[in-house]
């Protein structure tokens, strides 16, 4: 078989832009890669490199206006069987492709998923596609087999759940799930395991691995990888790619580029460990935020019988701590484990009428509970929050500009136009952005862009506390050891309080002064944040440690 033929896809002089004449911008320039057939390639660099848009090529998802160029070949179906290029088939051809020859999994589960249908039903559907003669029945038992198989607890009882009943790590699985459902000859996987706490990724790199030697046909599924998690990488790949403003660095296996790497830029993307640079707290520092048996449950939809209602689905018992001035707590757990429950309870976001909140919550000395609408407005400023998902908390509808000033024309209106103006352009700097991507939109932005984005729009208000729910999980790590340093310097600088939650334990050991390990909704340890690590007393920190190679 000739070269051309033993990849199973391949990037010839790959190109893609957008513009045209002097505005033209190339995101993507003159790439060659291949994936062979049962490899496993990462292809890695920091955001805005153009490691996503050369993910979405060959199923042609690329953006609207993007211009394509180049070529990129399928291996075919069968052995021996010419390879097509995928830039010139019609859109009818690819449709085809799509799913059941190469599959995808997106960074942002929660846009990639129907809101209206459960997610069971997606994967029954994608079943029901690959094996239109099985019954309805039998895909839905598949279903609940690939959510069991990819980790979710109860996968009977969440195969009936909808996208924003999961969290951000089980809507990630669920995902990884549907991709998987018609055993697709390559999968195309674009930061598969951001939502995925430390325990379950491994699990996940496994799930892959035994699929893809299950896999039928010319020695097994290939996987191209799109990742910022080096570590991930370095366990999961057997080469791997870098990527930098769009053209390659340098290829290699996995060994010699974290060892013996050739490139500068590779070698500085290898070393970009998050590092610890915090101040340690005031002895007589104020506590800003404080909660006291703060327990979340929410109505059961299934019944006992039909007289009877299941008893509410408990997702957080009885939490208690306090942050102090200048302090970071660290919450860390896998997913389901109640962390983001925990932030939204903080910041008063589960008043939808179903969530049951119960307990204590005081910010800044006053009852947060019990404070009038009116009077809990007036105190947003000072408590702020990043979230996971930076897409979906970023309206597509407003410039980058409108998005930061929005919280200074509600709570400080006052200001100047030059106060007002001055102020946008300090904090874009400060997150690592140009003056230019004011006039911008969010969708013209990478993930890790995005991220600054949602950060520098939190900041700009001055908070005294800052909910972070998982504030790096979209950043590459050299841009993520630059906004951890940001935070540490604000930290610092104007004495924050922080609530970081989190899936990567390197984060929090460079960010917090204090640990606090969730598991199923209850506190099983929590205390100073390096004894903990080097003597954890539960079975289960010292599991998650592991997995993470703390310790």
């Amino acid at each position: 078989m000739s070269k051309q033929n033993s990849a199973l896809l391949r990037y010839e002089n790959f190109s893609i832009s957008f513009g045209s004449g002097r505005r033209e911008k190339w995101a993507v320039s003159n790439l060659d890669l291949e994936v062979g057939i049962g490899e496993r390639v990462a292809l890695v660099g920091e955001s805005g490199s153009g490691k996503t848009l050369t993910a979405l090529a060959p199923l042609r998802l690329e953006p609207e206006g993007a211009k394509v160029s180049g070529r990129i070949w399928w291996g075919g179906k069968e052995e021996g069987a010419q390879p097509v290029d995928l830039l010139a088939l019609p859109i009818e051809q690819i449709r085809k492709i799509r799913g059941r020859e190469i599959a995808m999994v997106f960074q942002e589960p929660m846009t990639a998923l129907n809101p209206l249908f459960t997610v069971g039903n997606q994967i029954a559907e994608a079943v029901q596609i690959y094996q239109p003669l099985i019954s309805k029945a039998e895909c839905e038992s598949a279903a609940i087999n690939l959510l069991k198989k990819t980790g979710i607890p109860e996968p009977d009882r969440r195969f009936h759940s909808y996208p924003h009943q999961l969290s951000g790590g089980q809507r990630q699985r669920a995902m990884i799930a549907m991709a998987l459902a018609c055993k697709p000859r390559l999968l195309i996987a674009d930061e598969p395991t951001t939502a995925l706490d430390v325990s379950l990724r491994m699990q996940i790199l496994d799930l892959l691995k035994e699929l893809q030697a299950e896999a039928t046909g010319d020695g097994g599924m290939g996987i191209l990888l799109i990742t910022h998690d080096l570590n991930l990488v370095k366990h999961f790949a057997n080469r791997v790619a870098v990527l930098n403003q769009g053209k390659m660095m340098e290829v290699g296996s996995t060994d010699q580029i974290f060892h013996h790497p050739d490139n500068s830029y590779t070698e500085m993307l290898v070393n970009s460990e998050p590092v610890r640079e915090i101040a340690p707290v005031m002895p007589l520092a104020p506590v800003l935020l404080k909660t006291n048996a703060l327990s979340v449950a929410y109505p059961s939809s299934e019944s006992i019988s039909w007289l009877k209602k299941a008893p509410p689905h408990k997702v957080l018992r009885k939490v208690s701590f306090e942050l102090k001035q200048g302090q970071t707590i660290g919450v860390i757990g896998e997913s389901g484990s109640g962390k983001t429950t925990l932030g939204m309870a903080v910041l008063g976001l589960l008043g939808d009428g179903n969530a049951q909140v119960s307990g204590e919550v005081e910010v800044l000395g006053e009852d947060w509970q019990d404070l009038k609408p009116a009077q809990r407005r007036a105190m947003r400023s000072s408590l702020q929050v990043i979230f996971q998902d930076p897409f979906g908390s970023l309206s597509p509808r407003m410039t980058v500009k409108q998005i930061i000033a929005e919280g200074l024309d509600v709570h400080f209106p006052k200001l100047t136009s030059a106060e007002r103006e001055s102020r946008i352009l300090d904090i874009v700097r400060e997150v690592g952005l140009e003056r230019g991507v004011l006039e911008r939109y969010p969708h013209e932005f990478s993930g890790g862009q995005r991220q600054r984005i949602a950060i520098a729009r939190a900041l700009i208000l001055r908070p005294q506390i800052l909910v972070l729910d998982e504030p790096t999980s979209a950043l590459d790590v050299s841009i993520q050891k630059q906004v951890l340093a940001l935070l540490s310097e604000l930290q610092k600088k104007y004495n924050l309080a922080y609530l970081m939650i989190s899936h990567d334990l390197a984060v929090i050991r460079a960010m917090s002064h204090e640990l606090m390990v969730l598991k199923e909704g209850r506190v099983v340890e929590f205390g100073d944040t390096e004894t903990l690590i080097k003597h954890p007393r539960q079975a289960y920190t010292k599991e998650l440690f592991t997995a993470a190679e703390l310790t």
